[in-house]
C-alpha cells in the first residue's frame, strides 16, 4: 500500500511539474502574446520587414505591425528572422528510411504496426522541431490507418506534432508494389492496398475516406529505364480507366488525389485522369507540363530523397537511379520555366527522420530556384495545395499563429532553414533559442 501511495505521489509530482513548465512556456488561451521579430518574412513578400511585432490571441494572429507591445507576454526574437511555419507536403511518419529493399522489408515483416506507430509519434515531434508545423503524410506503407490515429492524437493534444493531412493506405495494382520476390506460397504484407479494376478502385476510395483519409494516394508507374533519347521510361500500373475511376470517386467526395508518378507514362496517365498533384516527377513531357499549368496540377519534386537513395540502389543493381538525378534536374528547370505550380515535399521517411528534411531547400536552389521561391514553395504554395490558404502558409491576421525563426537570413543563405531554433504552432511554443 505504501509503495502504491509513493508511486501515486511521484506521478502527481511529475504531472504537476510538466503542467507548471507548460504554463511558463505558454500563455493561457485567452491571453494576448506578442512576438517581437528582428526581421519577418511573412510568406507574401519576397523581402524581409524589420522590427515587426506579431500579436497573438489564443491560436490565431490578430495583428502584424511595428507597434511596441506593452502590458502582455512578449517573446523576444529581435535577433532572429521569423517565418511562417514550414509545410512539407510529402512525408511518411510511419517509415524509417528504406535506402535498400531489405530495409523496407524488415520494417513490414519485423516491426508490428503498434511499434511503428510509436516511432511515428517520435517522427511527428521531430518534424515539428525541424520547423514543419504542417505536413501531408502520403501513406502508411503497410501500417493501415495508423496515420489517422497519429493525426487525432496531435489534434487532441495527446502528443506534439504538426497539423496533418493523411492518405492512409495508398493504392497500387497486383504485382507492382513491395513486398515482392517471395515464394508464391508465402503470404506477405504489402505497403499499399492492392486494387484491380475500376469498380474495385471506387470501393477502395470509399473505404479509405470512410476510415479518415484526407487524400487518396496512387502509385502510377514502376520499373524505370532511360531510353536512348534520354526520356525516362516506365511501366504504368493502373489503366487509364482505373485511374479515372479513382479520381472521379475522390473528387465526387470532395477529396484530392496525389499520384506517385516518376516517368513518362505514369505522369501522362495521371494528368489525363485529373490528379491534383504529381509526386516526384523525375521526367515530365513538355505537353504534360502544359496540361499541368492549364489544370493547376501541382508538382512535388522531392529532390533530396532521390540523391539519398541513388547510390544505395545503384550498388544494389539499379544504376538507373543515378541517371534519374540528372533527368530530374532538367525536368525541374523546365517546370519552373513553364510556370508549373511547385510545392515543397521531401519524402521524409524514405530517408531517416534523424536527417533534417529542410535539406531539400538547398537542392531546390541548386537546381534554379531563388531562396525566396524555395521558401514560398513551403509556405503559400504548399498551403494552396492543401486547401488551407486561409489558415496557414503566411503570417497575417486571422491565420494560425504558426511561426518559426532562424538565426540568420534565409534569403541570403537558404541553408539557414536547416537551423530553425524557435517553433510556435497555434500560439504554443515548442522550441526556443
Amino acid at each position: 500500500m505504501i509503495r502504491r501511495q509513493l508511486i501515486a505521489l511521484f506521478g502527481t509530482v511529475l504531472v504537476t511539474t510538466a503542467v507548471t513548465f507548460a504554463q511558463k512556456e505558454n500563455a493561457p488561451a485567452d491571453q494576448l502574446v506578442f512576438v517581437r521579430c528582428g526581421a519577418l518574412l511573412d510568406g507574401r513578400s519576397e523581402t524581409a520587414r524589420k522590427n515587426v511585432v506579431v500579436a497573438i490571441h489564443g491560436e490565431k494572429i490578430t495583428e502584424v505591425s511595428t507597434k511596441e507591445p506593452t502590458g502582455a507576454q512578449i517573446v523576444d526574437l529581435s535577433r532572429e528572422t521569423c517565418l511562417p511555419g514550414l509545410i512539407d507536403t510529402h512525408t511518411h511518419v510511419l517509415l524509417q528510411g528504406d535506402i535498400t529493399a531489405a530495409d523496407y522489408d524488415e520494417q513490414l515483416l519485423k516491426q508490428s504496426p503498434e511499434y511503428r506507430t510509436i516511432l511515428a509519434t517520435v517522427n511527428a515531434r521531430r518534424a515539428l522541431e525541424y520547423g514543419f508545423t504542417t505536413i501531408r503524410d502520403v501513406e502508411t506503407e503497410g501500417a493501415g490507418y495508423a496515420d489517422v490515429d497519429v493525426k487525432k492524437a496531435i489534434n487532441t493534444g495527446v502528443i506534439p506534432g504538426p497539423r496533418m493531412q493523411v492518405a492512409t493506405r495508398a493504392m497500387d495494382v497486383t504485382g507492382a508494389y513491395p513486398l515482392l520476390g517471395y515464394a508464391p506460397n508465402v503470404s506477405v504484407p504489402h505497403g499499399v492496398q492492392v486494387v484491380d479494376g475500376a469498380d474495385a478502385a471506387r470501393t477502395a476510395v470509399r473505404e479509405q475516406i470512410s476510415h479518415g483519409a484526407d487524400w487518396i494516394k496512387v502509385y502510377s508507374d514502376r520499373s524505370y529505364r532511360v531510353r536512348e533519347d534520354g526520356v525516362l521510361d516506365d511501366i504504368p500500373t493502373f489503366t487509364l480507366e482505373e485511374l479515372k475511376a479513382i479520381v472521379d470517386e475522390a473528387h465526387r467526395e470532395r477529396h484530392k488525389v496525389a499520384s506517385h508518378a516518376m516517368a513518362l507514362y505514369g505522369v501522362h496517365n495521371s494528368i489525363e485522369a485529373g490528379v491534383d498533384s504529381i509526386e516526384h516527377g523525375n521526367y515530365i513531357a513538355d505537353e504534360d507540363m502544359k496540361a499541368m499549368v492549364a489544370h493547376g496540377t501541382f508538382y512535388v519534386p522531392t529532390i533530396y530523397v532521390g540523391a539519398y537513395v541513388a547510390e544505395g540502389r545503384a550498388a544494389a543493381g539499379a544504376p538507373v537511379w543515378v541517371q534519374m538525378l540528372s533527368i530530374h534536374e532538367e525536368t525541374f528547370r523546365r517546370a519552373m520555366k513553364a510556370g508549373v505550380k511547385i510545392a515543397f515535399g521531401t519524402d521524409a521517411g524514405g530517408f531517416a527522420w534523424t536527417v533534417n528534411p529542410a535539406k531539400e531547400f538547398a537542392y531546390m536552389v541548386k537546381w534554379g530556384m531563388t531562396p525566396a521561391q524555395a521558401l514560398r514553395s513551403a509556405t503559400t504554395s504548399a498551403a494552396e495545395l492543401l486547401g488551407w490558404s486561409d489558415q496557414v502558409g503566411s503570417i497575417e491576421a486571422g491565420k494560425f499563429a504558426d511561426i518559426v525563426a532562424v538565426p540568420g537570413d534565409p534569403l541570403a543563405d537558404v541553408s539557414q532553414l536547416e537551423k530553425v531554433d524557435f517553433v510556435m504552432k497555434g500560439g504554443k511554443v515548442y522550441k526556443k533559442p
